[in-house]
């Protein structure tokens, strides 16, 4: 299905839209009418095309939805992965769609849940969802040769994976098509995702095991009261941060009881460790989700990171 909307000017009401908390809960999103500076791209028109079908597995089809504005060139593409503990949430729910006034095509995937396959199902479908935006930008006028993923609580743990897993083979799975094509990409942006299960297991055994947490199923179950171990280190992004990686925004509630604060210092320790460029945003007061993360100040932190980091226009 594919329609033509008009993106709201400066002043306008920007619609709320739900983000998926770990537990498939959550609170809206919406740009403060006041918000920002407009850009040219605002004005223009933002093409929806909705339930594409980028693979299909064991009979199931994963679908994205993309938002792509309607400018003179290409436009860079920004990635969202949604939230709901690996068992729920939807695609549909796009708290990053205000970038579209940026400049941005937006692209909203799906993944396999955990009752249908367990880790690292998840990541395959994610990277799938990469080659086949790569291979179908000219078809639908963004460019591909430069993407960002970003994602809340457990979208926000596979687009850590995705960004930092590049080079690793044993999560890069084989479904959908476009098997040239690279499932790499070039800057994270993480809000309040679990970047590593194994200090998770020590600060929060009540999530890592329990069937209280998505990670419980996730990671395949427990052994003897724990998980295996090999699991909660295959899944966890801070496993596999090298030299190479993109440059990394993180957004963490300071009031997180859902994933802990500890999960972002984590992987930004990590980062510094190997001398990359990453910034954790620590959000005062703030929980699992919500409005605010999608606001001014930290949307216009998102602009300006995606901005520095983009190649310049041509």
């Amino acid at each position: 299905m594919t329609r033509v909307l008009l993106v709201l000017t400066l002043g306008c009401f920007v619609c709320s839209v739900a983000l998926a908390d770990e537990r498939g809960e959550g609170s809206g999103s919406q740009r403060d009418s006041d918000s920002g500076k407009q850009s040219a791209a605002a004005k223009a028109t933002v093409q929806e095309t909705a339930d594409l079908v980028y693979a299909e597995i064991d009979g199931q089809q994963l679908k994205l939805d993309l938002y792509v504005p309607q400018t003179q060139r290409p436009c860079p593409l920004l990635v969202w992965i949604h939230g709901g503990g690996w068992r729920a949430g939807s695609r549909k729910r796009v708290p990053v769609l205000p970038m579209t006034e940026q400049g941005f095509a937006v692209a909203s995937i799906s993944y396999r849940f955990t009752d249908k396959a367990v880790f690292p199902a998840q990541i395959y479908d994610c990277k799938a969802a990469i080659r086949w935006l790569r291979g179908n930008a000219k078809a639908y006028g963004y460019d591909a040769d430069w993407i960002a993923v970003s994602g809340g609580s457990a979208g926000g743990h596979l687009a850590l994976l995705m960004g930092v897993s590049g080079e690793v083979n044993a999560l890069e799975g084989t479904g959908g098509g476009f098997a040239d094509q690279s499932s790499a990409v070039q800057a994270i942006v993480d809000y309040f995702g679990p970047s590593d299960f194994v200090l998770r297991g020590r600060t929060q055994p009540e999530r890592a095991y329990t069937q209280e947490s998505g990670s419980f199923a996730l990671l395949g179950g427990v052994r003897d009261g724990k998980l295996s171990g090999v699991m909660e280190k295959f899944a966890s992004p801070t496993h596999y941060v090298s030299a190479e990686d993109p440059p990394l925004l993180i957004f963490h509630g300071t009031e997180d009881k859902v994933v802990l604060h500890d999960q972002s210092e984590r992987i930004a320790n990590a980062y510094a460790a190997a001398g990359l460029d990453a910034k954790l945003v620590s959000v005062k007061k703030a929980g699992h989700g919500g409005k605010v993360f999608f606001r001014e100040p930290y949307l216009e932190m998102l602009t300006d990171f995606l901005q520095r980091h983009r190649p310049a226009p041509e």
